[in-house]
């Protein structure tokens, strides 16, 4: 009989590797969609699952410094989206900004905040995706 390893989580049995999240439609320009993709990988990253963020699309605006920290899910909300990418990276979330997005939006050859672990396009997110050690999200 297989023995069953104990969760380290405490939440489940089995668990998978990780969790990649792709952020297709969380456009800097439509705030309230912002938050919810940076609480998912740390809620994932606290279940001690490896969690990566590719992002594609204009979400690459922001990892460009100052871009996330003047936005807010909503008005009244004291915390900016960089401080929930922020908490997501404190719990070990690792950021990936796609080469092909960032020419397409102008900004191959700015720097990107510290918290970008690089670049991680199509190929890396699809290779998580068709990983069945791994799931995936798309925002």
């Amino acid at each position: 009989m297989k023995q069953r390893r104990a969760p380290a989580s405490g939440y489940f049995d089995d668990a998978v590797e990780g969790v990649a999240i792709l952020l297709w439609a969380t456009d800097p320009g439509d705030p309230v969609r912002l938050a919810t993709p940076f609480f998912q990988a740390a809620a994932a990253a606290a279940l001690e699952l490896s969690v990566e963020v590719y992002f594609t699309a204009r979400s690459v605006h922001l990892l460009v410094p100052g871009v996330a920290e003047r936005l807010h899910a909503a008005p009244g909300v004291a915390r900016s989206i960089l401080d929930t990418m922020r908490d997501a990276h404190r719990h070990g979330v690792r950021f990936y900004a796609c080469s092909d997005a960032l020419q397409a939006q102008g900004l191959a050859d700015v720097s990107l905040i510290a918290e970008c672990a690089g670049h991680g396009g199509a190929v890396q997110f699809m290779s998580r995706a068709g990983d069945m050690r791994w799931r995936s999200l798309v925002f």
